[in-house]
């Protein structure tokens, strides 16, 4: 949406429940009636109920379920991330959008926002199930002062905002788990996809791209067939319909200040919220390596530089870096 348009909803924001004239808008903003005029029906196009007419007041009276720029930069908080947005109706995945931008120079904290994904990614190269228009789908840009060996923990402290964001949408943060390293659970069951994907500079991070999927509205009855005892949205969690652009802006302000904190001190700063979420430990699990190498044992916790600590049946004590982790309680992966 051009800037003019983005300047009449804001003036029409601003009015609240009253109605402003033509003539008023165009005052305020340096156009003509008629350019007031064009700029309405463009929003109307874009799906806000608009009451009013040329010659008369204009007075906005519901904006469209959509994440547009205008939506969640609609009281959004932060310093930097989400300043920029780019929104499309539909694309083959966010994180790929957000790799070119991050390649082209878009600055730290550009998101990309998608209302439907053809062909989401998650971790391992496995599949996003992104239907349209119910869901959060978006891909941040971040340019962080990092070694290659310190990004495995940025993935961590997007889960643990993730998770955060999710327990205050549910008003209950004891429904809230992570498993290690990166699912968000509410009462066990999946409910965010996250990936983190980096372009380096000798032993230096010149960029990350981190993609996180929410199911908001979805149905979990929709869900493919072999995954949908193990997934959920936060509708289904809380019996109501949940505000794509309110939850949106919750997550990038609390995504905002995880990642800060991560910046200054490193996974140290977010230890803790993490360890407040993590509930695996005693449990019995088996890992597979990214080479294919599995290895089983019961979780004793978490290591300073986030990897996952096991102790195996022999003794042994094993620290995991990346992996695939299945829960031996119900055998299903990561």
């Amino acid at each position: 949406m051009s800037d003019s348009p983005a300047r009449v909803l804001d003036a029409l924001r601003r009015a609240g429940d009253a109605s402003r004239s033509g003539q008023d808008v165009s005052g305020q903003l340096g156009v003509s009636r008629a350019q007031v005029w064009k700029h309405v029906e463009a929003l109307r196009a874009r799906g806000y109920r608009i009451a009013g007419a040329p010659g008369g007041g204009y007075r906005l009276l519901d904006a469209p379920d959509r994440l547009y720029p205008e939506e969640i930069q609609n009281g959004l908080a932060t310093r930097w991330l989400g300043r920029i947005v780019h929104w499309l109706e539909e694309t083959d995945s966010t994180n790929r959008v957000a790799l070119d931008l991050a390649r082209s120079g878009a600055a730290h904290g550009t998101a990309v926002v998608a209302e439907g994904q053809t062909a989401g990614r998650g971790r391992l190269g496995r599949s996003f199930h992104s239907p349209p228009f119910c869901n959060l789908y978006t891909s941040i840009v971040l340019r962080p002062t990092l070694s290659t060996a310190e990004a495995p923990t940025a993935i961590l402290a997007a889960a643990l905002a993730v998770a955060d964001s999710v327990a205050g949408e549910l008003g209950d943060g004891e429904r809230v788990a992570i498993k290690w390293p990166n699912d968000v659970l509410v009462d066990g069951r999946k409910t965010s996809g996250i990936l983190v994907e980096l372009g380096a500079e000798a032993t230096r991070v010149a960029f990350l791209v981190l993609g996180i999927g929410v199911n908001l509205n979805v149905d979990p009855a929709s869900f493919p067939e072999e995954f949908r005892s193990r997934a959920t949205s936060l509708a289904a969690a809380t019996g109501r319909t949940i505000d794509r652009a309110a939850f949106t802006r919750s997550l990038y302000g609390t995504l905002e200040r995880v990642l800060d904190a991560h910046a200054r001190d490193g996974f140290d700063a977010i230890r803790p919220g993490f360890e407040a979420r993590f509930r695996m430990r005693g449990q019995a699990v088996r890992v597979t390596d990214l080479g294919g190498a599995e290895i089983d044992g019961r979780v004793s916790g978490i290591d300073a530089d986030g990897a996952l600590l096991l102790e195996t049946a022999d003794g042994r004590r094993e620290r995991v870096v990346a992996g695939d982790v299945t829960l031996a309680k119900d055998g299903d992966a990561a």
